[in-house]
């Protein structure tokens, strides 16, 4: 994966040059629109080999929610702001950031909060090999996944019976059939809102 690993830097370093207007356009929106909290919404999440790292998102909450940690279209946390930023991937931009430093990748397993990855027994586990990624296999196929939940009469239990486990047979697919060609592909599926088949399905 030596190709990934200087694909995903360089990509970084030549996407934060291109769109620092857009970063920066995008925070001061934040700062008008959500006065009274950060620009940057920070948070440590499970990365590669289990070992916890700091991401970098906009924030597109309330401060102080308190809320879960599975997120709902709709619930009264996102800000109208926040929920545009989360429709259209903008909210994720500061992530290349991460993907620059080598904490993530652009493809691989979205990275978790402490409590779910961390928590896999057996070859499960294996999915804590792959570097955490802005988008991949599981993302593209659960691109609504916020909408998906709103329509279930309890979206944690729903996620954790679910979709966490269907995303785990994704990750680990992911790792046993590595393809960059496939990494390119997810790439501008997730730019351009297209699907793909992956895995024997459409994701």
């Amino acid at each position: 994966m030596a190709v990934k690993y200087v694909f995903d830097r360089l990509m970084a370093l030549i996407g934060l040059l291109l769109l620092w207007p857009i970063l920066l356009a995008v925070a001061i929106l934040i700062k008008v629109k959500m006065p009274g909290g950060p620009v940057i919404f920070t948070q440590k999440r499970v990365g590669r080999n289990g070992c916890l790292f700091t991401m970098y998102k906009f924030r597109s909450m309330t401060v102080g929610h308190g809320g879960s940690s599975v997120s709902v279209a709709g619930e009264s946390r996102i800000t109208p702001v926040g929920a545009k930023l989360r429709h259209y991937k903008l909210d994720e931009l500061p992530e290349l950031w991460n993907v620059l430093i080598g904490d993530m990748s652009f493809v691989g397993p979205r990275p978790d909060v402490p409590g779910y990855a961390d928590q896999l027994q057996g070859d499960d586990r294996n999915v804590l090999k792959l570097r955490p990624g802005i988008t991949g296999p599981a993302s593209l196929k659960y691109r609504n996944e916020e909408d998906l939940l709103a329509k279930q009469p309890d979206p944690q239990k729903f996620n954790d019976e679910v979709i966490f486990p269907d995303k785990v047979r994704l990750n680990l697919y992911y790792l046993h059939n590595y393809s960059f060609v496939k990494d390119i592909q997810m790439v501008f599926c997730t730019i351009l809102g297209h699907r793909m088949k992956y895995a024997g399905e459409i994701i």
